[in-house]
């Protein structure tokens, strides 16, 4: 019996030298469209589809291969009877082999200007129906979507005269892989596409299918025992880590990604020039400055152990004068928009010192939703934003804060209470955050309770007092259980505070407050981060 290769693909690398082998085993060649042209002209014996189907392609190539002689062709099953009887009734051909690689629609939607009717012509059908057919049928049909795969059949062949169950098992496998990766960057920029149209949904809809690609290996995960691997989204946003590009220096590791985005997504809550330092998932500087420079130098202030063997976030271009300085101390990543060209003559000094570009001026599009993976299962939330926090403060208090206490905050305090929290939101819950209004000055991360954090991020703040600005302030990620915090901030001299609020007990924060003179601001907006 004929066996025969259906052989149909946007990517033509490979194809002649893979058709070539089928032919010389044996299996007649069918073809579509401009990879038929490819094989004749090779000087191929194929046979155009619709030669075969007795059916012309139509519709500009929307119609060509959704065909029962094709489609019959690879899912009828070799030992059933009737399923050969209605092959024979038919004319339809067994098709043992199928090469098939879909429309470019990533590369179409990347392309500048892209419209969407485009974008929707190279959305494949007869393609995924195809390799569906094969896939389903891989007992008997061997089905390669990969042009990595073709020197393994190739081998097979040259080997065995067929494919072995494994190899098509392994095939179908990747095929059923692209077709719901296929699918779903299809779904994205469709929802993307029609942002404009508003439908509201009637029910909740119960699948939720993520796709990624750019597959990167990692050298290890947390730790050097654990494998990993970073996956980039199709479209990513340009202020993101997937979309920086890598000036020099090694490959990131896993957790230089996970920090960097940590200390990206601080920086991203201020518009004046400011320098962010992360280690561990947390911040150990935040600063703000009249220039970066100031910014810099105001961050390595706030922590100048710390920031040793970190992540610095810059959010305007590095200079000369700034890259003599950053070069002087031991950072893992520099991410900035910019570094002038006397910079990255000064910073390719070090050679494992990785610099990044990235676009700050798309930071307003960040927000996304956010994916945690816990066993068994996956959660999603929105990206933490809000409003309560305004870009700047000039004079009066925010429409959303309310004080607490008989004495009210004057400018100054209201500016750093505004920075305090907007850093203290990043940071590991239990989280407090001590500052003045353009440095942190100490910060309790990730405490069992808050007092704790209280307490590390005081008495962090307590050697730096007499070299710095006032006015102390005190940020909390969430409210206040108990006084105790609010004792301990006034033997450190903090003299505002600034919290959630909605505790039972807020009442006894604020009468101890009140004793003491001592200014407390309600947001009304937790920000916890587990």
């Amino acid at each position: 019996m004929k066996k025969y290769a259906l052989l149909s693909v946007s990517d033509k690398a490979g194809i002649v030298e893979l058709a070539q082998s089928l032919s010389q085993h044996g299996i007649q060649l069918l073809s579509t469209g401009g990879t038929f042209k490819v094989l004749e002209e090779a000087g191929l014996n194929v046979e155009a589809v619709e030669e075969y189907t007795g059916f012309p392609e139509m519709m500009d190539g929307r119609v060509k291969t959704l065909h029962p002689k094709v489609h019959g062709g690879l899912l009828h099953l070799r030992d059933k009877s009737d399923h050969l009887a209605a092959c024979e009734k038919f004319e339809i051909a067994a098709i043992d082999y199928l090469v098939v690689n879909l429309y470019p629609f990533k590369e179409t939607i990347h392309k500048e200007n892209v419209i969407l009717s485009e974008a929707i012509e190279n959305i494949d059908i007869g393609g995924p129906s195809m390799l569906r057919s094969a896939a389903k049928n891989y007992q008997s049909v061997t089905v390669v979507t990969d042009p990595r795969d073709y020197p393994y059949l190739i081998q097979e062949l040259d080997r065995e005269g067929n494919t072995s169950l494994a190899f098509r098992a392994y095939l179908a496998r990747k095929v059923f892989q692209l077709t719901a990766h296929y699918d779903a960057m299809i779904s994205e920029y469709l929802t993307s596409a029609h942002q404009d149209l508003s439908f509201p949904e009637p029910h909740q809809w119960n699948y939720l299918t993520l796709t990624y690609d750019q597959a990167t290996p990692l050298r290890y995960g947390e730790n050097s025992h654990q494998a990993a691997t970073f996956y980039r989204a199709i479209n990513p946003p340009a202020f993101s880590l997937a979309a920086a590009q890598q000036l020099q220096g090694k490959q990131l590791s896993y957790n230089n990604l996970r920090d960097a985005d940590a200390a990206i997504r601080i920086a991203r809550e201020f518009d004046q020039p400011c320098a962010v330092a992360v280690k561990h998932m947390n911040p150990c500087g935040v600063a703000l400055g009249a220039d970066i420079e100031q910014a810099f130098a105001n961050c390595y202030q706030a922590d100048p152990v710390s920031i040793f063997g970190g992540i610095l976030v810059l959010n305007r271009p590095v200079e000369a004068d700034l890259a003599q300085k950053l070069q002087e101390i031991f950072l893992e990543i520099i991410i900035a928009p910019e570094f002038s060209s006397e910079a990255l003559a000064i910073l390719e000094t070090k050679k494992n010192l990785r610099l990044l570009n990235l676009d700050f001026s798309a930071k307003s599009s960040f927000y996304q939703t956010e994916y945690t993976s816990i066993i068994g299962g996956l959660l999603g939330q929105a990206t933490d934003a809000s409003d309560e926090l305004p870009d700047s403060i000039q004079s009066n208090l925010p429409t959303q804060w309310t004080v607490m206490t008989q004495r009210q905050p004057d400018l100054v305090e209201l500016q750093a209470m505004n920075f305090a929290m907007k850093v203290c939101k990043h940071v590991k819950s239990n989280a407090i955050v001590v500052s003045n209004g353009e440095m942190t000055l100490g910060i309790g991360a990730g405490q069992m309770n808050r007092v704790g954090a209280a307490e590390i991020a005081l008495k962090a703040a307590s050697s730096k007092l007499s070299q710095v600005k006032q006015p102390l302030v005190l940020a909390s990620d969430a409210f206040f259980p108990f006084a105790d915090t609010v004792e301990l901030a006034l033997k450190y001299g903090v003299s505002a505070i600034i919290q959630p609020g909605g505790s039972i007990r807020d009442q006894d924060s604020v009468e101890l407050a009140d004793q003491h003179q001592l200014t407390m601001v309600k947001t009304g907006m937790r920000h916890f981060k587990h």
